[in-house]
């Protein structure tokens, strides 16, 4: 009897594994070439895809993307314009930074952007250097100023659980958080031309900082606690250009590694001991120019897995 337990314990725990493998999807955008935005399996198998433009003046690396809660996806494929667009690829909402809300023949370039809960839009305006948040209109809903002593050049921005915003900058190479109304409560200088910068659940901050080739974690008094540079430990996954981060709902990390060549990942994921528990190496589908991304979690998952089942029948 103990026996027969054991192993429909073990049948129980191999089938939650399957499970929660089959339900893991990934939202890349691609550049560099590739100009691609894919939902794949965890596998990197191709479920959903659009090409974007090309590289030709005015287009960007992609920096940022999101998958929305309505299942649409908010990217762009410019340094100025926002586009959300549907599965079926319609798109139903666009805001230009280069002409709108008194940026006309100003130099603007955009990053980071983000939808909110109240259906606002956050986008942060590099160049002229403020953030500012938009409705459905493209009307100014709130705006702060950023620092003009090179910080105003951002890349990654995100939210804390304050609403606050954390701010990566590539030269000064800078993680500026500040609160909403714009006033600086922290800033952690880390020298390198730092890209992506999360706030933490036990309240410390992750950074990747870009060509640094590393990941950290600081606390708020700015002491290094956990790292990774130039290398994986035990493995043989070097660090190119570190970008978005994500944190698990069981401590581990998501880790962006742009630009580190064919032979590594462009993403992984790191337990807290530093062992690489799973790997996104699809080089053919998004090359050398990965630098966002989003691991879904198992609602999204599971939400986005119908929405793509009803576009194919």
């Amino acid at each position: 009897m103990k026996a027969n337990l054991r192993l429909i314990f073990v049948v129980s725990l191999l089938l939650a594994a399957i499970v929660g493998r089959a339900e893991r999807l990934v939202l890349v955008s691609a550049s560099y070439g590739k100009n691609i935005i894919a939902i794949t399996d965890r596998d990197g198998d191709v479920l959903w895809s659009h090409k974007t433009a090309g590289p030709q003046r005015g287009h960007a690396g992609h920096h940022d993307v999101h998958l929305l809660s309505n299942g649409n996806i908010l990217y762009h494929d410019s340094w100025t314009k926002l586009t959300e667009m549907t599965l079926g690829k319609k798109i139903v909402w666009t805001y230009d930074s280069a002409t709108m809300n008194g940026n006309e023949g100003k130099g603007v370039d955009v990053h980071a952007f983000a939808r909110l809960k109240n259906g606002n839009t956050s986008i942060v305006e590099s160049g002229v250097g403020r953030i500012i948040e938009v409705d459905k209109k493209g009307s100014i809903v709130h705006e702060i100023p950023m620092k003009k002593d090179g910080r105003q050049h951002t890349r990654w921005v995100r939210f804390t659980p304050e609403g606050n915003y954390l701010v990566t900058s590539e030269n000064p190479g800078v993680v500026t958080e500040y609160n909403r109304k714009g006033k600086i409560i922290w800033e952690y200088l880390i020298k390198t031309r730092c890209y992506g910068a999360i706030r933490l659940k036990n309240g410390n901050t992750l950074i990747a900082s870009g060509s640094g080739h590393s990941v950290v974690e600081v606390t708020p008094g700015k002491k290094v606690v956990w790292e990774i540079k130039d290398k994986v430990p035990g493995t043989d996954i070097g660090l190119g250009w570190m970008t978005a981060l994500q944190e698990l709902r069981n401590g581990n990390f998501i880790i962006g590694n742009c630009h580190a060549g064919e032979t590594n990942p462009q993403i992984f994921e790191i337990t807290r001991d530093k062992k690489v528990v799973w790997e996104f190496d699809e080089w053919e589908l998004v090359g050398n120019g990965l630098a966002c991304w989003q691991i879904l979690k198992d609602k999204q998952s599971k939400r986005l897995r119908k929405q793509l089942a009803k576009l194919v029948k």
